[in-house]
């Protein structure tokens, strides 16, 4: 679309306007900056606009954006930071940077306020808004003010009415409030000062203050009431409040009638920047009464004590700021007398920084009040400092380096004489050193040198010193077809010494060791390799400490596939251990179609040359898993054979398990899965099978199940002991089932037969018939299960055991039924004197019926039975007949009121419910009287 702005035919001074006739929306989202000047750090956009007028008024620039018939309700409509704004005319004052919106206005906040009134004006210096008779919408919260204010963070109003029920369609509302002074902190909490409370836009009762908590439930005023044979009567009150809009806390309240100090106090806070540096504070403090130790009563209080900060300082020349963090710690409360921890206080710090040439850390950590007797496994630091240069490379030479200084205690090591003179723990300082110096090239075609140096020292305030050292050189030698094969020859030296005071780094004793490595790589043919490698220790002091000499082999070559292991200790004599895996056929890669433009590589053409050579084996595959130990002895070998159909789901298996040591075979299995299908979208059939026969235990385990369509499944399984004892009553389980599958069914079944099965009487000694069904449907919800006890070797009768119906069903939004019954019998003693007890139980029946009086009322009439009759040999026991529990809901929107009669026990309550609340009990009638909830225990 083109528009064109003509010039107006009248051009007064200081007037200047553009007409903006049919524009396009994309026209119109012009950046108001680029186009009329800049706004600072604001982004103004329009949305929406019919003309444009520049205004010069007291030296004043004034750009007027109006709206026109063609207008949206004949409204402008901009975006200011991505917040909408709309209004019959929108002023922006670029010399006042103001923007003031005209007639209608509406402005839309960016987190979820929506304010309206006849004049609103915004400064773009400040983020600030002001108004008069202005409407604003928070959530459920409606506010009116004759004076309004909003800067970030914080909305002010003078002269305000506001309430719960804004949203609710009612008129006049069910309660408000009117208030001097208001202050708003979107998302926790609305302040307000000198308060009427309002019933019906009719005053009732005058408040100095009332605080509205809007934010999550954590941060919901929160009273508890309790009584405890112990402590007597308990309140607890976590009461939330605010400190400027960086900080959130809860102020914690504790009473115990029964204990000495009786009352408790603490605070909860968290702090967003509260200060220069610090990103995050978070300080949880609660002084709790002591409790009783068993019966005797304690007297002073428990601490609990949790304050941590983080945050970031800049430092110059550094690569990032300073990150620091720091924790304090004590939690005595529910500890026990004799545990070590209480009163025990944890201090953590540290920090770290990054340098161009190096990173630092500073640790700290330190536990005030600690029983020293006790062995400090976990070291002390007061501080540690830890240095890491940054790693030097250059051609072909690496350095890095590492420095840590600290004092530290810690357990004492045991094999440290003067360390466990001074107790339980040692205190002294520690230097650890550590280098890691490589250097590599290359020598000639092939070969490869390289050389590493890793060392690590400590060095103690005792005098004691401990070194690991690991030098290590290598030659490697590449050679053959293609560089395939490789020879490697490493020399090494390794030796630590020296006795650590402490237990946390704990290095005894003195070791020198020298191995030399010979290792050899062999790719003799594609898909084949061979290795073999050999260490000896120049400074073992006996052949016992000499490696094995490795050998493997490795073959990937159809229809071959092998890997084998073998440890030979020629010093000793002795196979250490020996394994192979091993596969004959099997399912091999295609090669790819020849082209004119691309023949067959050589190895392509030789490889589709074998695999002709042995199509038979494509569907067939042998392969074998053995093994040896020189500690375990012989393992078990295990041979499978496995043949597959035309479609590689269609497979069955076979494998048994010898014991080659015994001799005896110890398992055989089957596995086999099989589809036929007529049609492949409405008929397939599949059939799977997994048997298991364990020969040492004579245990016959499986499963068998053919599917229909994805949906219809018959199945069996079984677990049987081939040679159960005489005395046992049966030999395992068999079951039947057949039923649907598929959790995206509407409707599913499935009925089961089996139980305990006797192979020697050959059949069920307690069969069982089971069901169940459930339905799904739209407002609908359907189940009923049950099992029937059918005639069995030890079982005489036929009855039913259990039964089971569950359901919810909504007749639109009228009329819904919930609940579930259930039906259980069992027996005791010794047939025919047995005696049959029969439970039912409803848990619960739920009726419920809505009304609706008016558009602003729901009413709900509900009614549940909870109730279990029992019967004990067709004598029905206490309580005799169910009692129903009814209840009637009223619902008002913001706020809702339910009376509930409970017969079966007695209890009649009344309790009210406020947006964001659950329902509070305020009166109630029991067998013992009545009672306030809220009031007492």
């Amino acid at each position: 679309m083109k528009v064109k702005l003509r010039r107006p035919e009248r051009q007064a001074a200081g007037l200047r306007t553009l007409r903006l006739g049919a524009l396009s929306l994309n026209l119109l989202s012009l950046n108001l900056l680029a186009a009329l000047g800049s706004a600072g750090a604001a982004t103004v956009k329009i949305v929406d606009a019919g003309s444009l007028e520049l205004r010069r008024i007291e030296n004043q620039e004034v750009v007027v954006i109006g709206a026109d018939e063609n207008s949206p309700e004949e409204l402008v409509e901009v975006q200011l930071d991505g917040e909408s704004l709309r209004a019959r005319r929108i002023e922006f004052n670029r010399t006042a940077r103001t923007l003031t919106l005209v007639g209608g206005a509406r402005y839309a906040t960016g987190d979820g306020q929506k304010l309206s009134g006849d004049d609103l004006v915004i400064d773009l210096n400040t983020n600030s808004l002001s108004g008069e008779d202005v409407l604003v919408s928070q959530g459920k919260l409606l506010i009116r003010g004759e004076e309004l204010e909003r800067v970030p963070g914080q909305l002010r109003a003078m002269g305000s009415y506001f309430t719960p029920c804004g949203g609710c369609g009612q008129t006049p509302n069910d309660y408000a409030f009117q208030a001097e002074r208001l202050l708003l902190y979107p998302g926790d909490r609305l302040v307000a000062y000198r308060v009427q409370l309002l019933l019906a836009d009719t005053p009732v009762l005058y408040l100095p203050v009332i605080v509205l908590p809007l934010n999550e439930p954590s941060r919901q005023p929160r009273l508890e009431l309790s009584q405890d044979e112990r402590d007597g009567l308990t309140a607890l009150a976590d009461l939330p409040f605010s400190v400027g809009d960086h900080t959130l806390g809860t102020t914690l309240l504790r009473y115990y009638e029964n204990r000495p100090a009786r009352f408790g106090a603490g605070v909860d806070l968290r702090s967003y920047s509260p200060l220069p540096y610090v990103d995050r504070a978070d300080l949880y403090l609660l002084a709790d009464p002591k409790p009783f130790n068993g019966t005797v009563p304690q007297e002073g209080r428990d601490l609990d004590l949790d304050f941590s900060a983080r945050g970031q300082a800049p430092l110059q020349e550094a690569l990032s700021p300073l990150d620091y963090d720091l924790q304090v710690t004590r939690r005595d409360i529910g500890r026990s007398a004799t545990d070590p921890l209480r009163g025990v206080t944890s201090v953590k710090f540290g920090a770290r920084v990054d340098y161009p040439l190096f990173t630092g850390q500073l640790n700290l950590y330190n536990l005030l009040g600690y029983d020293e007797t006790r062995s400090q496994y976990t070291p002390l630091k007061w501080p540690e400092v830890v240095i890491d240069p940054k790693p030097y490379r250059s051609g072909g030479l690496s350095a890095d380096f590492r420095l840590t200084a600290g004092q530290y205690t810690a357990a004492s090591n045991p094999d440290s004489p003067s360390a466990t003179r001074q107790g339980a723990n040692v205190t002294t300082s520690r230097l650890e050193e550590q280098q890691d110096l490589s250097y590599a090239r290359p020598l000639w075609d092939g070969a490869d040198f390289s050389v590493r140096n890793r060392f690590t020292g400590r060095y103690y305030g005792t005098g004691a010193r401990t070194v690991d050292l690991t030098l290590e050189a290598q030659l490697n030698q590449r050679f053959g077809e293609e560089d395939r094969n490789n020879l490697s020859l490493t020399s090494g030296y390794i030796r630590y010494e020296g006795t650590s005071p402490f237990a946390f780094d704990r290095l005894s004793g003195r070791r020198l060791s020298a191995p030399q490595t010979v290792a050899l790589n062999l790719v003799p043919t594609d898909g084949a390799a061979v290795s073999v490698s050999h260490t000896h220790d120049l400074l073992a002091e006996s052949p016992d400490r000499q490696a094995a000499t490795a050998f493997g082999v490795r073959v990937n070559r159809y229809p071959v596939q092998l890997s084998s292991d073998l440890s030979q200790n020629f010093y000793t004599g002795t196979l250490e251990n020996w394994n192979l895996n091993a596969t004959l056929g099997g399912t091999f890669t295609p090669v790819r179609t020849p082209t004119p433009d691309r023949p067959l590589t050589p190895e392509e053409a030789w490889l589709l040359q074998n695999q002709r050579d042995y199509a038979w084996l494509d569907h067939l595959a042998f392969s074998t898993n053995w093994g040896y130990n020189s500690r375990s002895g012989w393992n078990p070998l295990t041979v499978r054979a496995t043949a597959t159909g035309d479609y590689r789901t269609d497979n069955i298996s076979v494998y048994a398990t010898h014991n080659i040591t015994t001799p005896e075979l110890r398992e055989i299995g089957l596995n086999a899965s099989l589809t036929k299908s007529y049609d492949t979208v409405v008929n397939p059939l599949t059939f799977t099978t997994a048997q298991r026969l364990n020969l040492i235990s004579d245990l016959w385990s499986g499963s068998a199940q053919v599917l229909w369509r994805g949906q219809y499944a018959f199945e069996a399984n079984h677990s049987l002991r081939m040679n159960a004892p005489e005395t046992a009553r049966d030999s395992g389980q068999i079951t039947f089932s057949v039923g649907t599958r598929g959790s995206g069914r509407a409707n599913n079944w499935e009925v089961a037969y089996g139980g305990p099965f006797d192979l020697r009487r050959s059949y069920w000694t307690q069969p069982t018939l089971r069901a169940s069904y459930t339905s799904t449907e739209p407002g609908e919800v359907f189940r009923v299960g049950g099992t029937y006890n059918l005639p069995g070797l030890d079982q005489k009768r036929s009855e039913l055991a259990q039964l089971s119906l569950s359901g919810a069903w909504q007749a639109g939004d009228r009329v819904s039924l919930a609940g579930e019954a259930s039906y259980t019998r069992t027996r005791s003693g010794t047939y025919p004197q047995d005696i049959a007890t029969d439970r039912l139980s409803f848990s619960p029946l739920a009726v419920g019926v809505k009304f609706e009086p008016n558009p602003q009322t729901d009413l709900y009439l509900t009614g549940r039975l909870n109730q279990v009759f029992t019967w004990v040999d067709g004598r029905l026991q206490e309580p005799g007949l169910p009692q129903p529990v009814v209840a009637l809901t009223l619902d008002r929107c913001c706020w809702a009121a339910q009376a509930e009669a409970d017969f079966s026990q007695g209890r009649y309550r009344f309790s009210v419910g406020l947006p964001g609340n659950n329902f509070n009990t305020l009166l109630e009638r029991n067998r013992s009287g009545w009672s306030v909830p809220l009031l007492s225990p």
